[in-house]
């Protein structure tokens, strides 16, 4: 039985990322949320998370639109395919909606909880190494936070490569309402300042997701239990 978390219509989606074939964990999800849609006489979306442009293809987009429709789920919402997708909240591909996150990226800027990291590859493995051998989990240490106006200016005019963090705000405990195991509480000092977007200037999913998820109107998340940390 769907259980209605929100006084909208319900609404779920299924958003693969195209960088190989659709395996079976992926089709059982996309059959819940499908189902609970039905159920719920909801709206069923199809997006797709194309932001990794080093792995992703237009053949495997083809292909899930295939194996979707071989399954017999079509998509009220999305890429448009043999009749299924369409509606107002495109475009369904995350590549596209680059002018998007970076709106939402300036208000992060403009409101403090983004910032400019610089750090190379290198440097961040000798960091996780070093808290290997010291046996602590590793968390980036905010060097980049410290840096003058007049510095992160410098390197940006000089285009030295760069990511942008996410500043977790000071706090306590994080609380997520699964309607499947329960409450799930997490410190907010075990949460790193994670990267939300990546030195090629695409979003990362931790960004992307949440933008599109708010402007499309989802109302259930349904996934895997294994992603339950990223929802933090």
């Amino acid at each position: 039985e769907g259980v209605c978390l929100s006084d909208k219509r319900i609404c779920t989606r299924f958003a693969p990322s195209p960088t190989g074939h659709l395996h079976v964990g992926g089709a059982r999800t996309a059959i819940f949320c499908w189902a609970f849609a039905r159920a719920n006489e909801g709206n069923y979306l199809l997006r797709i998370e194309d932001t990794d442009q080093k792995r992703s293809s237009d053949q495997a987009t083809s292909g899930f639109f295939e194996d979707l429709k071989w399954l017999n789920i079509g998509w009220d919402e999305g890429p448009e395919y043999e009749g299924s997708g369409g509606g107002e909240n495109g475009p369904y591909y995350q590549s596209q909606r680059l002018d998007i996150y970076n709106e939402y990226l300036q208000k992060l800027f403009d409101s403090g909880f983004a910032y400019y990291a610089f750090e190379t590859p290198e440097e961040l493995n000798a960091q996780r190494d070093l808290a290997k051998k010291e046996k602590r989990a590793y968390q980036y240490n905010r060097a980049s936070l410290d840096l003058s106006k007049e510095t992160i200016q410098k390197y940006l005019d000089e285009g030295k490569s760069k990511v942008v963090r996410f500043k977790v705000p000071d706090g306590g405990q994080i609380v997520v309402n699964d309607e499947v195991v329960g409450e799930v509480k997490k410190e907010r000092s075990e949460i790193d300042d994670f990267v939300i977007f990546k030195a090629d200037g695409y979003p990362t999913y931790h960004f992307a997701v949440v933008v599109d998820d708010e402007l499309m109107g989802v109302t259930n998340i349904i996934r895997g239990q294994e992603h339950l940390n990223n929802t933090f």
